[in-house]
């Protein structure tokens, strides 16, 4: 059985990562800081849950394991620009430790899931792959980007280093996230017939469904190491290139409800199309979902009231959360305690 390190394996792609792992027969080392809860994995007799910041890596976590996913990041623009620190040391000092250990320790792959926000904007008529120039314009896609530049060096015929360049991710997951753009259609959908959109709805956005882009991370774990090794993959599909005021009246066709575009913001200067041909020829693979798919998917589960929205489903709003309550916490704690002491 081989084991596969996930960091970030409580997050709204490691939560659906790791149960796939285990059903497909690997052994799984979940390493989180458990941010959002230790809810959202199931016990298994093959996980072992690791509750730890990967700023603190340790060596002994990386034992007979055979590949690493290093899902962990500070996710999302907001919150990078509001923890820029953090951000650089999460997002690239530690994927970069991280890979620099598993190599030391004889670990075989490593996976690092990057972003396509790194091609920031780019010119209506140009469609960029992996050659083009990138063009990051946050933090976050800064340091994602530097992530990969400190990881793919460490590269050699005994350590197999792949990066994949995920589309903006959508759909359900038990760490739900309404703050991605097509979760977020669907709930103002949901809720009161509204879809917000950020103006002016002309910018162009790849998307991928969150269990697509996990099967395509199970697909690199047994793929020829000749065929994905120093390389980068762009990860989504062509038919999910989407202007978002187009696609937003594709949702609005399959919900089952009427629904208005509400729009918002300032004009949304980040605007890229994205070509994902080496991925589909290099691992026969084909995205199966499309961003209205993803939509209903969310919108049932809402309906079924087995997804509700809440503070935790925010991530920059449950960051605050977490630091206001931890100020309160150790204003009020003495002696060990706050009611009952040591």
């Amino acid at each position: 059985m081989k084991t596969v390190l996930v960091t970030g394996a409580g997050g709204y792609i490691g939560s659906i990562l790791v149960p796939k792992l285990l059903g497909r027969g690997y052994a799984v080392k979940a390493v989180d800081r458990y941010f959002f809860g230790m809810d959202k994995l199931s016990a298994h007799e093959n996980l072992t849950v690791i509750q730890a910041d990967t700023r603190r890596m340790q060596p002994d976590y990386f034992a007979e394991v055979d590949a690493v996913i290093d899902l962990v990041a500070i996710s999302n623009d907001p919150s990078g620009e509001l923890f820029k620190d953090a951000t650089f040391a999460t997002n690239h000092v530690s994927r970069v430790h991280t890979a620099t250990l598993a190599k030391n320790f004889g670990v075989k792959r490593y996976i690092l899931p990057s972003s396509c926000s790194l091609y920031g904007f780019q010119e209506q008529d140009m469609i960029v792959d992996e050659t083009s120039p990138t063009n990051p314009l946050s933090n976050y896609a800064i340091a994602t980007e530097k992530a990969e530049q400190g990881v793919l060096p460490l590269a050699d015929e005994r350590f197999t280093v792949t990066v994949m360049r995920q589309a903006t991710v959508y759909g359900y997951s038990p760490r739900m996230r309404f703050d991605l753009a097509i979760n977020g259609m669907a709930y103002g959908a949901w809720e009161n017939g509204v879809i917000p959109l950020m103006r002016d709805g002309t910018q162009w956005r790849p998307f991928v469904h969150v269990d697509d882009t996990t099967d395509v991370m199970c697909l690199l774990l047994d793929a020829d190491a000749k065929t994905i090794n120093r390389q980068i993959f762009n990860i989504g599909s062509n038919n999910n290139n989407y202007q978002l005021g187009k696609l937003a009246e594709e949702i609005t066709k399959a919900l089952p409800k009427d629904i208005t575009i509400e729009w918002y913001g300032d004009p949304d200067h980040r605007s890229y199309r994205v070509n994902f041909d080496k991925v589909e020829s290099a691992l026969n693979w084909k995205a199966k979902w499309t961003g209205a798919d993803g939509a209903l998917e969310v919108y049932r589960h809402l309906e079924a009231g087995t997804l509700k929205k809440s503070t935790q489903t925010i991530t920059l709003d449950w960051y605050k959360e977490l630091i206001k309550w931890h100020k309160i916490i150790k204003d009020a704690e003495l002696h060990g305690g706050i009611i009952d002491i040591g």
